[in-house]
């Protein structure tokens, strides 16, 4: 946990942000069973809890009361056969001194104060769930179908607000998950050989970032089909000619994450075709990464990097005509089908539980839900100082897709579909780094992992020789 008085002021500033009257409801999550009640998955919190709180406990509820200024928590102390299988541990009221919470009643009182809350006419104000067992309790608490569920969205802007901008100490304890990040990739770098199955280089980093106090921030996508943009599959047979597309990131105990993406040859070194390839996308990286600074809308930067992937592609003979042209008609969405980058912090995609529509656009300038590629544009608003964030574009040859549009035509004037068909098997090709947005410009985030062609094959050649 952070200082208690860093969670009284977070909740301070809560309050102050929202115009509202009744109470904010914090629900934290619950853990949930693998196959049978008692054997769980590893116990996540919930991080909108973490950030107010910072105390790490399932099926605990807490409510601000915005009209008497009180903060009760509601959550049962460990009994005695609790005691039994998990020894005497830190007691919840011991947590919540921590946490500042000075207040602690039974679970079980949260369904009478709830109802209390209702009759007065008072709002109860919660945060989307995303947890079955959430939706269900949310459901008896304020008695309302599932379905009619309304999450308070001067609730979710506040939050938001509040927890896009990064103070020190979340940046510090981010750059702690980039420090185990970063080696975990150059581990992973060195350990990829011929012969091997991608599932024992994600052994390799997890067994480094557990050793490092460390767990994944998300399951890390380790593959040989960098197309399959969110490839889970690993078991497939690595094989020179191959490349390895590596997106792994881990988090510290405090919950903060790290995302960072590279893309390498099994061979020691780049084929041509690859460094082809592989310099069109380190190009756009560093293109849009450049334009970061306060006040530029990140749509900007999406425009840049997809503008930087079409020259590149161009100058292979893949693209043709007018570049400008081409991407206002979405022809980049071939190759490029998702976003640059994302918000990130305590969640890896910071706080899209909350919605993205809150997260990363204003209600002046909405998310385009519809829209082939545009659509999955996590991030489109002005960049402010303290946000944290990645840039990650990308090139990705799907054959499946390549072939809807190649028998369609679909944008022929801007794609010569017959060189296309020479790099259709390629694969793809993602690198991403973190940023955070300074009052000048941007800092990358953390220890420096290798990103150039030349800076890539020097170290596999120093170390596997």
């Amino acid at each position: 946990m952070f200082s208690t008085e860093t969670y009284i002021r977070r909740r301070q500033q809560l309050i102050h942000n929202i115009d509202s009257k009744g109470i904010l409801l914090f629900l934290t999550n619950k853990e949930s069973p693998i196959n049978f009640e008692h054997n769980c998955y590893p116990f996540r919190q919930d991080s909108s809890f973490l950030y107010y709180f910072g105390i790490k406990a399932p099926e605990i509820y807490v409510v601000l009361d915005l009209d008497s200024n009180e903060t009760i928590l509601f959550g049962d102390e460990a009994s005695i056969d609790d005691i039994i299988w998990t020894g005497k541990l830190e007691t919840l009221k011991e947590k919540a001194h921590k946490s500042g919470i000075q207040k602690t009643v039974p679970k079980k009182e949260i369904f009478d104060y709830v109802e209390k809350v209702i009759k007065q006419d008072r709002t109860v104000h919660y945060l989307p769930p995303y947890q079955a067992y959430n939706k269900i309790l949310l459901s008896q608490l304020i008695q309302k179908p599932i379905s009619q569920l309304q999450p308070s969205i001067p609730f979710i802007k506040a939050v938001v607000s509040q927890r896009s901008v990064k103070e020190k100490q979340e940046i510090e304890d981010i750059e702690k998950a980039l420090a185990v990040t970063v080696e975990m990739h150059k581990l992973a770098m060195l350990a990829t050989q011929p012969g091997m199955k991608e599932y024992e280089i994600i052994n390799v980093m997890r067994h480094y970032a557990e050793d490092h106090g460390c767990t994944f921030a998300y399951p890390p996508i380790v593959t040989k089909h960098g197309e399959i943009l969110h490839n889970l599959h690993s078991h497939h047979l690595l094989s020179l000619g191959d490349m390895v597309l590596n997106d792994s990131g881990c988090e510290t105990d405090k919950g903060y994450a790290a995302d960072l993406t590279r893309t390498y040859p099994v061979a020691n070194k780049f084929t041509p075709v690859q460094r082809d390839i592989y310099s069109i996308v380190h190009a756009a990286i560093q293109s849009a990464s450049s334009m970061l600074a306060p006040q530029t809308k990140f749509r900007d930067v999406h425009l840049r990097s997809v503008t930087t992937l079409m020259e590149g592609l161009k100058d292979l003979g893949i693209v043709r005509g007018n570049v400008e042209d081409a991407v206002e008609s979405n022809a980049f969405t071939l190759f490029f089908q998702c976003g640059t980058g994302h918000m990130m912090g305590l969640d890896v995609h910071d706080m899209e539980d909350l919605g993205e529509q809150y997260v990363g656009y204003i209600d002046e300038e909405p998310k385009d839900t519809k829209t082939f590629g545009w659509k999955s544009l996590r991030l489109a608003k002005k960049l402010n100082t303290g946000n944290v964030l990645t840039v990650e574009p990308g090139i990705y040859f799907i054959p499946t897709l390549i072939d809807m549009w190649t028998a369609e035509r679909k944008h022929a004037e801007f794609i010569n579909y017959n060189q296309l068909e020479k790099y259709k098997d390629f694969g793809g090709i993602r690198i991403e780094d973190n940023y955070v947005i300074t009052e000048d410009g941007y800092r990358t985030l953390g220890p420096h992992l290798f990103q150039s062609i030349d800076e890539i094959e020097n170290y596999r050649d120093a170390n596997l020789s």
